[in-house]
């Protein structure tokens, strides 16, 4: 009899023993605390689990999960190249190697007689992942160099892909996409406790609690559903802590962060027509300020909050190091955010998505980009 998905799932996690977690390179909260959730569960089983994420860097807002800090921003050597020498008969007496004009040579000297062509082989290890698990991803380019870097080892290696969006492009061996779940922190518990609900012990119930409060905007978004409001009661009952979780994502910020955020406020601008809100921050708002680049990451869930009407928040920031605009359109309607921007090479999916305009000064990106949205909202 055919195995169903649960029982795939299992069988796949019982029988790999190293495994690589990843996701989007343009990823929110949900998607990394859904890793890390996946990460501590499957320590548990004993199993390596390395999370990794293209040009990862860690904001302050997630530092308090547990592992966060262990997440990497590149995967590495997948795999060693081997050289093998045949010594049974002409021994070993001295080996060195020098570096010249970009190519390595390898001196042998053997202790008797001498060595051919025909004693040497060469081979190269597995990849050093037997198993990878994609989360909240719409697609693999989306991984950025995770993918675009490592295709063979994409395409040698199983792929577990878990996905709450319909824009989803069933890239998995295995593709666990529930459209009516509110995040992938929902669908990840799901998997967790029909595998081994004991092994949901606090920093994972912590992990996926988070999940759940970034994914929704801390329940306010349209997808949360009954089911959601339960799986949050149950990781309360394995040890999540709400109090804490809200305090680290929405109430602690550094001084720098709020210094930025004054600035995005001051430079706010409504739309009640198309229910657009935007902002714009300057280079010199980052100098001022003392934030960095990474201090953006809570100025579009703020807009947010403090402009519930909008359904569409624009953020518009010159880069605090490098000559060209950044922009971040976050989208709650039945539009897609990446097709809106598509114009302007945008990646993300359809909620979020983010782009980059060079060339021009950032009133005049401010302006044309306004008025393409608003051409795209009355289509």
């Amino acid at each position: 009899m055919a195995l169903n998905q649960t029982e795939q799932l299992k069988k796949l996690l019982e029988e790999k023993k190293n495994i690589l977690i990843t996701f989007k390179k343009h990823f929110d909260g949900d998607a990394l605390a859904s890793a890390l959730a996946l990460k501590l569960f499957l320590e548990q089983m004993k199993k390596r689990a390395d999370v990794v994420c293209d040009n990862f860097v860690l904001s302050s807002q997630y530092s308090f999960l547990k592992r966060s800090k262990k997440i990497k921003s590149k995967i590495g050597d997948l795999h060693q190249f081997i050289i093998t020498l045949d010594t049974e008969k002409s021994g070993l007496s001295e080996l060195s190697y020098d570096m010249k004009d970009e190519k390595l040579r390898i001196f042998i000297t053997p202790k008797t007689g001498y060595i051919s062509k025909d004693q040497i082989k060469t081979s190269q290890t597995e990849f050093k992942y037997d198993l990878i698990i994609v989360i909240d991803t719409p697609d693999l380019v989306s991984l950025g160099n995770i993918y675009t870097d490592h295709e063979d080892f994409f395409y040698s290696t199983p792929v577990i892909n878990i996905d709450h969006k319909s824009t989803n492009e069933h890239f998995g061996a295995i593709n666990v996409i529930d459209l009516p779940a509110s995040t992938s922190a929902e669908i990840v518990y799901n998997i967790l406790s029909d595998i081994k609900e004991e092994f949901i012990n606090r920093h994972v119930a912590n992990a996926l609690l988070t999940g759940l409060i970034a994914g929704t905007n801390s329940f306010k978004k349209k997808k949360v559903r009954p089911q959601t409001l339960n799986v949050a009661s149950k990781l309360v009952d394995f040890g999540a802590d709400r109090s804490f979780i809200i305090k680290n994502l929405y109430q602690t910020k550094s001084i720098s962060t709020f210094k930025l955020w004054g600035a995005a406020l001051s430079n706010l601008q409504h739309d009640v027509t198309h229910g657009l809100v935007w902002t714009t921050l300057t280079r010199d708002d980052f100098v001022r300020s003392g934030a960095e680049r990474k201090d953006l990451d809570t100025i579009v869930d703020e807009l947010i909050t403090t402009s519930p009407e909008a359904q569409f928040i624009l953020l518009l920031n010159e880069h605090p190091q490098e000559e060209h605009i950044e922009g971040t359109l976050r989208i709650l309607p039945s539009h897609h955010a990446t097709n809106i921007m598509k114009k302007y090479g945008a990646e993300g999916d359809e909620d979020e998505t983010t782009f980059k305009i060079t060339g021009k000064n950032l009133k005049d990106v401010e302006n044309e980009i306004i008025e393409h949205i608003r051409g795209e909202i009355q289509k």
